[in-house]
C-alpha cells in the first residue's frame, strides 16, 4: 500500500562550488492547492536544505524530490568507476565512499570529479572522445527510449545540463538522510512518515504537454500547471527556471502518485536495480 504524503515537495539541487547557492529552489504541493515556493529569495545552503528536510519530515509524512542521479550506473558494465580498487557495488556504500573522499565545503562534490577519480568524467574536448565516459542507468535508458531529448549522464561533468556535479554531492546528502527518512527504492516505502525520491522535470513537463525543457514565465508555467490538473500560482514575479522546475515538479509529483497505481511499482524496477542504480520517480 503507498503511503498517504499529505505534502509534495521538490527540490531544484545544485552542485555548484561555494557555501550558499542560487540555483537551489524549494516548492511544495499540498491538498489541491496550487504549489508555492518554500522562502523564495533565499539563497539555501545544501545543509540548510538538509536540515529543513529533516525537520519537515518528523512533522508530518511528506515525499520529498531531488533532481540528481541517487548512484551512478553499475548493471550494464559491473561497475560505477571501471578498474577502480575497492569502490563498492551498492549504492549506500558508494554514498559512504563519496562522502570519505570529498573535501568541499557545503556537501559539495568536485574534489571527487576534478581529483580523486578525474580520468571518469568528462570535461571538455582534452579529455577525448565524449562518448567514452558516457554511460546510462537502466531507467535512463528506458526514459531516453521513449524519446524526446536524452537524459545526461553522471560521468558528463561539462556544461549546463550536465548533472555529474549536483548528483555527487547529492550522495553526500544521501548519506546523511540514510537511516532518518525512506530512500526509495534503495529503501521500501515506509507505511508512515517521509520518503525521499529522485525527480526529473522532464517527465512532468511530458505529462504536462509542454514540448520545452525550461519555464520562465509565470503564463508558461501556469500552463504547465493546468496540463497537471494543478490550480494557477498566483506571484508577484516572474519566476526563474530554478523556481519553475521546483513548481512543476511538485505538482507533477503530487499528481503521479494519487492517481498512477505503477507510481512506485515502474516495469523493470528490480531488487538489484533498486540497490545499485535506483530509479527515477515517474519513469514508469
Amino acid at each position: 500500500m503507498v503511503p498517504q504524503f499529505t505534502s509534495f515537495v521538490a527540490i531544484d539541487w545544485s552542485g555548484a562550488k561555494g557555501r550558499r547557492h542560487k540555483g537551489i529552489a524549494i516548492a511544495e504541493a499540498r491538498g489541491d492547492a496550487a504549489p508555492r515556493l518554500i522562502r523564495p529569495g533565499h539563497v539555501w545552503s545544501r545543509e540548510e536544505v538538509l536540515n529543513w528536510l529533516l525537520q519537515r519530515a518528523a512533522k508530518e509524512p511528506t515525499l520529498f524530490g531531488f533532481d540528481f542521479s541517487f548512484a551512478p550506473p553499475i548493471v550494464e558494465r559491473g561497475e560505477y568507476l571501471i578498474g577502480e580498487p575497492g569502490v563498492p557495488r551498492t549504492a549506500r556504500e558508494f554514498w559512504a565512499y563519496v562522502d570519505d573522499r570529498c573535501t568541499d565545503d557545503d556537501l559539495g562534490a568536485a574534489s571527487f570529479l576534478e581529483r580523486v577519480h578525474r580520468r571518469h568524467f568528462y570535461f571538455g574536448i582534452a579529455d577525448g572522445v565524449k562518448g567514452d565516459f558516457v554511460r546510462f542507468r537502466q531507467c535512463d535508458m528506458r526514459l531516453n527510449a521513449q524519446g524526446g531529448r536524452k537524459t545526461a549522464s553522471a560521468y558528463d561533468a561539462i556544461g549546463a545540463a550536465q548533472v555529474a556535479k549536483a548528483s555527487f554531492s547529492g550522495m553526500r546528502l544521501l548519506r546523511r538522510l540514510d537511516g532518518e527518512v525512506a530512500i526509495w527504492p534503495m529503501d521500501a516505502l515506509p507505511d508512515h512518515g517521509s520518503a525521499v525520491v529522485e525527480i526529473y522535470t522532464r517527465i512532468y513537463l511530458r505529462r504536462a504537454g509542454m514540448s520545452g525543457t525550461k519555464l520562465r514565465t509565470k503564463v508558461d508555467l501556469n500552463r504547465a500547471l493546468k496540463g497537471l490538473g494543478s490550480k494557477p500560482t498566483r506571484l508577484s514575479f516572474n519566476p526563474d527556471d530554478h523556481q519553475t522546475d521546483a513548481l512543476v515538479t511538485a505538482a507533477g509529483m503530487r499528481a503521479l502518485a494519487q492517481a498512477e497505481p505503477r507510481a512506485f511499482r515502474p516495469t523493470g524496477l528490480t531488487p538489484k536495480i533498486a540497490r545499485s542504480e535506483g530509479w527515477t520517480f515517474g519513469i514508469l
